[in-house]
């Protein structure tokens, strides 16, 4: 079964990624060599396009230094 998130929590989920990444003064370069994925898939997880993965967010939390909990509420 492949998780897909709902258009309103993606968009959330999107923002929280963006300002987070924001306040921490990265790049979407910076944090996609963190997590070996190319910078237009965080562009596009940041625009609420983007399908990331359970996997995917878990990394994406812990690259921010955050829980995937807070990540998607």
């Amino acid at each position: 079964m492949i998780f897909t998130m709902p258009l309103g929590i993606a968009i959330k989920f999107g923002k929280k990624v963006r300002k987070l990444r924001l306040d921490q003064k990265m790049s979407q370069g910076k944090l996609a060599k963190k997590l070996a994925v190319d910078p237009s898939y965080i562009s596009q997880i940041e625009r609420g396009i983007g399908n990331p993965s359970l996997r995917v967010v878990e990394k994406v939390a812990k690259a921010l230094g955050v829980s995937s909990d807070e990540l998607l509420k």
